[in-house]
């Protein structure tokens, strides 16, 4: 296989810094749990980019969100890959171990889902009359329907997977089910379940619908027990999915490392944006080290290949995964505001303008430009949602300055969030 070939070829032509501290070739212990969007972490290990910046990259296969954060502040990992909200969750000191953790590096756009069962998506579709075809919107106006027949028989509320309190999937898909009118806190029952254990969880009637990142929708669809309801690019295009974690004084103490591996995962990034590529990624991804599903399913899903349910309804979705084009990587201080809104939105948290200058120090771009030595045009503060091809799916629009504000426009949010503590966090 020519692949060394094809990497040199692809690959970033940033050479990384100069030793100039010493600190020499480096190993880094890193926690990842199995998913697509872990690819940038994984490409970097497998296929030399982290080697070529003197990196050796221990990757350890994780089973949950709360282990992978855990197993980083009491320093068993180096970095980690995070779900977007854990640094923005960390630096406010929120859960039960908000040991502070930043952001230096974006893994992607794109990866997430929402399946529901058969069983609950055949009800919508009979007591609303949608089509197979239905969008998003309509699909959560749909079951909005079907929870107030539920609501009126005395039957018991559904119940939805997702895999961590401070998730893009929690808020994602409490974002979708509020756009369709629903309240995630009063109209659903809402659980983690891990990752890789949501389709069978799924398939066991122990759930009837989750949020979760590629692959394991497609696996559920393809066993036939799930239909695919929604995808992260029809609820923000743009939302921030997974990034790489550290400890910040791990960072300031390995100033030459953090830059190396930025380097490493930027080219290991562009490589995996490359199609020509995906075949090799696929293959690499779905060996049981990492993803251990089947290879088939993973390459459809970097297609953005979607098999909607087991009755041959499909749906393709362009760029359902970003790995690096359009500065995909560059951590957003405004994607981290607009964890923060959410946060504030569901009751996790209150506004302060302490808490709003916590949640964007947890994602460091000033990290970001220092290694590649580049980074987007325009301001890393300013609205999201306002272009085209890039709307939230209720017309709403993200203005950072004025985070109350935004907030107390949601029709639905936790009555929690109506009222803002003016006082620190």
């Amino acid at each position: 296989m020519n692949m060394m070939t094809k990497i040199s070829q692809t690959g970033s032509n940033l050479s990384a810094p100069s030793r100039s501290n010493g600190e020499g070739p480096k190993v880094l212990r890193a926690g990842f749990i199995p998913l697509v969007d872990a690819s940038v972490l994984i490409a970097a290990a497998e296929f030399g980019f982290a080697k070529k910046e003197g990196l050796t990259l221990d990757l350890v296969k994780d089973v949950s969100w709360a282990n992978v954060r855990d197993r980083l502040a009491f320093r068993q990992f180096d970095i980690a890959h995070m779900l977007s909200p854990m640094p923005v969750a960390s630096m406010l000191g929120l859960g039960s171990n908000p040991s502070p953790t930043i952001a230096p590096f974006s893994l992607g756009r794109g990866g997430n889902a929402i399946t529901l069962s058969i069983r609950l998506f055949e009800r919508m579709c009979e007591v609303s009359g949608i089509s197979e075809t239905a969008g998003a919107l309509e699909n959560a106006q749909a079951l909005a329907k079907v929870l107030q027949v539920i609501k009126e028989r005395g039957e018991p509320l559904p119940t939805l997977g997702m895999t961590y309190p401070f998730s893009s999937h929690n808020y994602e898909f409490r974002y979708w089910l509020a756009a369709g009118g629903i309240d995630p806190d009063r109209d659903v029952k809402l659980i983690v379940v891990p990752p890789p254990l949501t389709s069978d969880a799924l398939a066991a009637g122990a759930i009837d619908g989750f949020c979760v990142g590629a692959p394991w929708n497609m696996v559920a669809s393809g066993r036939g027990v799930g239909r695919i309801v929604a995808a992260k690019q029809d609820i923000w295009p743009s939302a921030p999915e997974k990034v790489i974690g550290m400890r910040p004084e791990w960072a300031e103490s390995h100033p030459e490392t953090v830059s190396r591996l930025i380097v490493a995962l930027d080219a290991a990034a562009r490589w995996c944006d490359d199609a020509e590529n995906h075949d090799a990624l696929a293959e690499a991804l779905a060996d049981p080290r990492f993803i251990a599903a089947p290879v088939d399913i993973i390459r459809h899903v970097l297609a953005g290949e979607f098999s909607l349910d087991a009755k041959g309804n499909r749906r393709v979705i362009a760029d359902y995964f970003t790995f690096h084009r359009d500065f995909a990587n560059y951590p957003r201080p405004n994607h981290a505001l607009w964890i923060y809104s959410q946060m504030i939105r569901w009751g996790q948290t209150t506004f302060s303008e302490a808490g709003l200058n916590s949640a964007k120090r947890a994602y460091r771009p000033d990290l970001y430009r220092k290694a590649l030595g580049i980074g987007p045009d325009d301001s890393d503060i300013g609205l999201e949602g306002d272009r085209e091809g890039d709307r939230f799916m209720d017309g709403h629009v993200f203005d950072p300055s004025n985070m109350p504000a935004y907030v107390e426009k949601f029709a639905v949010r936790s009555a929690l969030a109506s009222h803002f503590d003016s006082h620190e966090i």
